[in-house]
């Protein structure tokens, strides 16, 4: 988050708190409607070429500042890193649409965005970061759940589930190696290395799965792909704005959204268990941004 000025005031604080939280709502917006689009055309579209096509779409949008850069800027000394976090990103997708296409809306996207429940464990397995003790409140929670959303049966869950669940410990990954590499690397190149890798790994799956593009699906396909630049851009703007412990939560009003256009649209509503299951899975998250927000505060110098 950029650092404001001495000067402000709780006023203008309010105000850019407010400004924060648009842009977050917007952002949780955005993504919502993508993910229906993705899952309305999912019957007549291959996953494969679902990804491959938001990849493309972002790569063109980025070829017009890409010409721009010299080669000095576009070089990294931390391939691994990229690699890692670029493959972790484009799996999340993958995995996400996957869901999409067999699951409700609402589960597929709350089963994503229990990525912040992860977020510790990836790390201590990533860069072998502590987990502090109050942490593994919200990760039991977040995990029970998760189980009760899933409702396992004596054959194991649904493909969508797993899916959905992949998605979710994937991103946590993503979101794990930005931080990582935030500390050396431009967000533009960061940004840059995701879209190239994700493309590279979309391209052999797009071709194997190649069959012809009904024509009503493409106006759908091009806003997935520019919802990819748009919600990572509303989401920087947000954070600009208002602090982490203001924007994060309202990450989970996309459950929500999700949730009225999957019952909207798909008359699709979840059970009381699975319900139940949402819930605490909600509020794992945001004591997990509690947590780590009020850590920061802690160690942060004076």
């Amino acid at each position: 988050m950029l650092p404001g000025p001495e000067g402000h005031t709780r006023a203008s604080v309010k105000k850019n708190n407010w400004k924060g939280i648009g842009f977050a709502l917007a952002t949780a917006l955005v993504a919502s409607t993508a993910a229906a689009a993705t899952k309305w055309i999912s019957a007549a579209v291959p996953v494969p070429l679902i990804v491959l096509s938001q990849y493309s779409i972002c790569l063109l949008l980025l070829a017009p500042w890409l010409v721009r850069q010299s080669p000095r800027q576009l070089t990294t000394q931390h391939w691994k890193t990229h690699l890692i976090r670029g493959f972790a990103g484009w799996l999340c997708f993958f995995a996400y649409f996957s869901a999409l296409s067999r699951i409700s809306l609402m589960e597929a996207g709350l089963l994503r965005n229990a990525a912040p429940i992860f977020v510790p464990l990836v790390g201590w397995l990533w860069a072998r970061a502590q987990i502090p003790v109050t942490h593994w409140l919200p990760i039991v929670l977040g995990l029970l759940g998760i189980t009760l959303i899933l409702q396992p049966e004596i054959n194991g869950i649904s493909s969508g589930h797993a899916f959905g669940l992949i998605s979710g410990i994937t991103l946590a990954a993503s979101m794990v190696g930005t931080r990582i590499l935030s500390r050396t690397d431009r967000p533009s190149l960061i940004l840059l290395y995701y879209i190239l890798i994700s493309f590279a790994c979309s391209l052999p799956l797009g071709i194997y799965y190649w069959q012809p593009i009904p024509a009503w699906t493409l106006p759908y396909l091009a806003f997935n792909g520019v919802s990819v630049l748009l919600a990572i851009w509303l989401y920087t703007k947000a954070y600009s704005y208002a602090k982490p412990s203001v924007v994060s939560p309202i990450s989970y009003f996309g459950v929500v959204i999700a949730g009225i256009l999957g019952w909207l649209i798909w008359q699709h509503l979840p059970n009381i268990t699975a319900m139940i299951g949402t819930l605490i899975v909600i509020g794992a998250g945001l004591l997990t941004v509690y947590f780590s927000t009020r850590q920061a505060t802690n160690v942060r110098p004076s």
